[in-house]
């Protein structure tokens, strides 16, 4: 049996970023992730830093809360974040009345909106509809979501915290109305694991609802399926919002070389409906055209959905459910010990942390205070190990290489200059054999897709067509195993990037996914008989 002070159930930012804190504060805890880390609904929104601004008319005070955490999140996760900026464009469709109340709600929350000519919002996105009439600028920006939580296990496990990925909670030990312990279940092994505890933080996203009932509690908490649409070019510079109340399809949000659109709003009784569908992307597009007239003729990379956790105890559901978060020490309720936190935004997951660690504090007379909010997720590389780098990565994907491992890339470095060469395996996102290597190499690392979730690897244009088989057979020719075959890992590791490109499958993308189709289940048989050599 592990023993422990806290155990957190939930990998996403939220839960995550709590074991940081702890471990910050010197209370040891352990981490419960069903998947891997980021699994959930950290990966799987549009990439927003939120300034506030959409929030400010219906919910001022998240407004305030949103744009206090852009800024630290800025400072503290520097190399997980793309200073953009933000435009709100009044269409011809939209309401100029609301235009007062979103300046007076942007004044009253501490955002700086400032209105500029529409003629120079043409000038920075020549792609912006000239129909538009107004437009101001506030400071949102875009964040990479599955950096952000991998930078904070890094920083957690730097100051002590234990991560136990694919273990999936079964049971909350009770004694005498108090939580003991937590059952756990090893997804791969079948092991079961039992952890004694004190307390237990519920930040299990939109299953949170489940581990609370494991717990014989009812909670209202209503999982909300949104889907969001990705395209392979980088169209606008900015996020660009309608400016009318929160709405679907009215955010387009720059990451790099793509744009996301998102997103819409539906309820849904599985925490896990991710399945987005052909009818919602048309749907985003038609929203989309006021905005974007060309919209239609850009290409689509792929569709996806995640779920929001709404905490929804008055009855309010989808976009008039409130998107605060809240805070449930079940002690009330009879049961000392639990903790859980329901709802809230990634851009606000520091201060969701803070707030839950600080109520578990209380309860364990533990008077450190938090420090989540100065202190620096990881290191930024000193100019002596980037020049060491330069010999082994490409110079324009160095400083987005360095970024992206953060206290990994002294590993990695050592790594590639064992090695003969460090050949670039993933072109379109400059991941490189040393990196994949390393991850692979990983106890938590099982398949193709954990390797993504860490790199990602097969995110780009090609959508994994040619740096899936050039990861496998890189891997297997440095005599790395991982959990499948070969071949299985190829086809499990397609089969999840089909499930995201299926439902906007025409144009350049159906050409696209022919071509895969005809390397792998053409040229390599790959949904014929496995080869000899992959069993």
């Amino acid at each position: 049996m592990l023993e422990t002070t806290v155990v957190v159930i939930g990998g996403g930012a939220t839960g995550i970023g709590a074991l940081r804190d702890l471990c910050m504060r010197g209370i040891p805890a352990i981490l419960l992730e069903q998947g891997g880390i980021a699994h959930g609904t950290s990966s799987r929104f549009h990439g927003l830093l939120h300034s506030g601004a959409r929030y400010v008319v219906n919910d001022n005070e998240s407004a305030r809360e949103c744009i206090e955490e852009n800024m630290i999140v800025r400072r503290i996760g520097r190399q997980c974040v793309e200073e953009t900026e933000g435009f709100f464009a009044l269409t011809p469709q939209d309401d100029p009345a609301y235009v007062e109340k979103f300046v007076t709600g942007c004044r009253e929350a501490g955002i700086d909106a400032q209105e500029i000519e529409v003629a120079e919002a043409l000038r920075l996105e020549p792609n912006l509809s000239p129909e538009v009439r107004r437009v101001f600028r506030v400071p949102d920006s875009c964040v990479d979501g599955f950096r952000l939580v991998l930078h904070n296990a890094m920083s957690a496990r730097r100051h002590g915290g234990r991560m136990l990925t694919y273990h999936e909670a079964t049971a909350i030990k009770l004694r005498n109305g108090r939580v003991c312990g937590v059952t756990a279940v090893d997804r791969h092994t079948g092991a079961t694991v039992e952890i004694a505890c004190q307390c237990v933080i519920n930040a299990a996203g939109s299953w949170a609802g489940r581990i609370a009932g494991m717990a014989g509690l009812d909670v209202a908490l209503s999982p909300d399926r949104g889907t969001l649409v990705v395209f392979n070019h980088r169209f606008t510079s900015r996020v660009i919002n309608r400016l009318h109340p929160s709405g679907d399809g009215d955010i387009f949000v720059p990451h790099g070389s793509i744009t996301i659109l998102g997103t819409t709003s539906a309820s849904t009784d599985r925490p896990d409906d991710t399945t987005p569908t052909t009818e919602e992307v048309l749907r985003l597009l038609d929203i989309g055209e006021p905005l974007f007239p060309q919209v239609r003729q850009y290409r689509i990379l792929r569709a996806f959905a995640g779920t929001r956790p709404l905490y929804t105890p008055g009855g309010a559901a989808g976009r008039k459910a409130s998107r605060n978060f809240h805070i449930v020490d079940h002690a009330d309720e009879g049961l000392e010990g639990m903790v859980s936190i329901f709802g809230g935004k990634l851009t606000t997951y520091r201060l969701m942390a803070e707030r839950v660690v600080d109520r578990v504090c209380t309860k364990l007379g533990h008077s450190a205070v938090c420090r989540t909010a100065t202190e620096a997720l990881v290191p930024d590389a000193d100019e002596a190990t980037l020049k060491r780098a330069a010999r082994f990565f490409p110079m324009q994907g160095l400083n987005l290489m360095a970024d992206r491992l953060g206290d990994d890339l002294p590993a990695v470095l050592e790594l590639a200059e064992q090695q003969a060469g460090n050949p670039l395996i993933c072109e379109c996102e400059m991941v490189s054999l040393a990196e994949i290597e390393y991850v692979a190499r990983q106890p938590a690392t099982y398949s193709l897709t954990d390797i993504r979730l860490r790199t990602r690897l097969g995110m780009g244009t090609c959508q994994g067509a040619f740096c899936s088989l050039r990861t496998v057979g890189a891997l297997a020719e440095h005599g790395v195993q991982l959990e499948l075959t070969p071949t299985d890992n190829v086809r499990r590791f397609l089969q999840e990037r089909w499930g995201g490109l299926r439902f906007a499958l025409w144009g350049m993308q159906a050409r696209e996914m022919e071509l895969s189709r005809a390397i792998y289940a053409t040229t390599l048989n790959l949904d014929g008989a496995a080869h000899e050599q992959d069993r």
